[in-house]
C-alpha cells in the first residue's frame, strides 16, 4: 500500500492565465480536480507545502487526500507542470478515485542487488535500466508505492521483462494482458564498448592522404622521375 499524503486546498472561482499568474504571485499553485462522477472543480494549494511533499518519490504514486474545508476527497496525481528553470510548480491535475473502482497509475521500478548481479560481478557488465516506472491497475487500497525486481542472478547479455516483476496481491500490469509481444524488457546487463576517437591534430599515417582528400592518380604511361 502506498504512503498517504494530505493536501489542504481551497476552491478558486476565477480561471484563466491571468488569474493563475496572480495565484502564483501569492505563493499558491492552481489546480483542477475531476472524475469520480462529479463536475471538475478549480483548486489552489500552498506552493511551499506542495514542493515539500513533492520531494518524496512516493508522492507521485500515492492516493492523496485532498481536503477542502471540512470535506476530504481521495485523488491521484495525473499531471504536474513545473517551471523549466525555477523551482516552481505551475499547475496540478488531480483525478478523484472511488474505493470500489480500479485505477491505472505509473509507479517507480526499483532494482535490487544491481551492484552484485552475476553479470556485473563475474561478467564485468553494466546494468541498463530500460524502464524506470511501470503502469499498474488495481483498487486504490492496493496501490503500491513502488515495485521491486531482484536482479542478483541476472547474467551477462541477459534481460528481464515485465512478466518477471513480482506483483502484490490485487495488482496487475495492463500491458501484459495485450499479448506476449507486449512483455517489454525492463533491465539488461551488457559490456559497454567504448570507441576511442583519434585525438584532434593527429597526423595522418605515412603514405596516407589527409582525411577527405584522395591520393593523386598517376597519369597513364607516366614513369617515376629518374627512370
Amino acid at each position: 500500500m502506498s504512503k498517504g499524503f494530505e493536501l489542504v486546498a481551497e476552491f478558486r472561482e476565477n480561471a484563466g492565465k491571468g488569474a493563475s499568474r496572480r495565484l502564483r504571485r501569492q505563493g499558491k499553485v492552481p489546480a483542477i480536480i475531476y472524475g469520480g462522477g462529479k463536475p471538475p472543480r478549480a483548486l489552489a494549494f500552498n506552493a511551499d507545502e506542495l514542493l515539500h511533499k513533492m520531494e518524496q518519490e512516493a508522492f507521485f504514486s500515492s492516493v492523496l487526500t485532498v481536503q477542502v474545508g471540512d470535506k476530504q476527497q481521495p485523488a491521484i496525481l495525473k499531471d504536474v507542470q513545473v517551471h523549466p528553470a525555477k523551482r516552481q510548480v505551475l499547475h496540478l491535475d488531480l483525478q478523484r478515485v472511488i474505493a470500489t473502482e480500479k485505477i491505472r497509475m505509473s509507479v517507480p521500478l526499483h532494482l535490487v542487488n544491481d551492484d552484485i548481479a552475476v553479470g556485473v560481478k563475474q561478467g564485468g557488465g553494466t546494468v541498463s535500466h530500460l524502464m524506470t516506472e511501470v503502469e499498474v491497475s488495481c483498487l486504490p487500497k492496493d496501490l503500491p508505492e513502488y515495485l521491486e525486481l531482484d536482479i542478483a542472478n541476472l547474467g551477462l547479455d541477459e534481460m528481464l521483462h515485465l512478466s518477471d516483476i513480482p506483483l502484490p496481491d490485487g495488482v496487475e500490469i495492463p500491458e501484459l494482458a495485450q499479448g506476449p509481444e507486449h512483455d517489454q524488457p525492463v533491465v539488461s546487463i551488457h559490456v559497454v564498448k567504448v570507441q576511442v576517437e583519434p585525438e584532434e591534430g593527429e597526423e595522418a599515417a605515412e603514405g596516407e592522404a589527409p582525411e577527405g582528400e584522395a591520393p593523386p592518380a598517376e597519369e597513364p604511361g607516366e614513369k617515376p622521375e629518374g627512370e
